[in-house]
């Protein structure tokens, strides 16, 4: 069995009674940063072994991954923060144990995006998620594509591409949609910045922007 564990993006609390359980009990925890991680470990009193699992290395270690868990071990997937697999490393992963017919159970928990939507009082009925844009290919072509959505859309963003970034929704989206800021989620601080995006330039172009930024961006038919 693989278990896909949810890890705070911020405060410790957040963490859910059944993850600390299975952290325990699995033989292994894949962690994308064991020093990272290794804190969290600490926190919770959690001594499985850990072994290093990134985008640099998950090819690399696939197979062995694989043998181990077709074997009968039971392994837990965290990223430093959040959900593995949304902007952070665990498809490939997920998908190899699926072929080869190993069980995998993803657990409810911590992602940014989802509290973001939801606090940014912007319609979430619908959505999309888009998570980083590219640094250059492609960014204009999906800029374009974005501003014609007609629901809202969620980006995950630098804190030093942030004003550039808004400049950029403001080309392509008009200087007047409405959007939300969020950064640091569950940090101790945290903020929340809504307005229109030109209102969002001015805010954050006063000020050096620190630590994780959601942006989430109405639709073009949004009242």
């Amino acid at each position: 069995m693989l278990y896909i564990v949810p890890t705070p993006i911020g405060n410790l609390e957040d963490i859910t009674f059944r993850a600390i359980r299975i952290l325990k009990e699995v033989g292994l925890i894949l962690a994308e940063d064991t020093r990272n991680s290794g804190k969290l470990l600490r926190h919770f009193d959690i001594e499985t072994p850990m072994r290093s699992h990134h985008a640099h290395n998950e090819h690399a270690s696939l197979s062995s991954l694989i043998d181990a868990l077709s074997s009968g071990q039971e392994m837990a997937l965290i990223s430093d923060a959040g959900t593995p697999g949304i902007s952070d490393p665990g498809f490939l992963l997920i998908r190899e144990c699926l072929r080869h017919d190993i069980p995998v159970q993803c657990l409810p928990g911590a992602t940014a995006f989802v509290p973001a939507l939801v606090n940014s009082g912007l319609p979430c009925d619908k959505f999309h998620f888009e998570g980083f844009l590219p640094h250059k290919k492609g960014r204009q072509t999906r800029l374009k594509y974005l501003a014609t959505l007609p629901v809202s859309f969620v980006l995950y963003e630098s804190p030093f591409r942030l004003v550039k970034c808004l400049e950029q929704l403001a080309e392509h989206c008009g200087s007047e949609r409405q959007a939300c800021v969020c950064r640091e989620i569950s940090k101790l601080h945290e903020e929340t910045a809504r307005g229109t995006v030109a209102e969002l330039i001015t805010h954050f172009g006063k000020k050096k922007v620190k630590g994780e930024i959601v942006v989430v961006v109405s639709g073009a038919t949004a009242l």
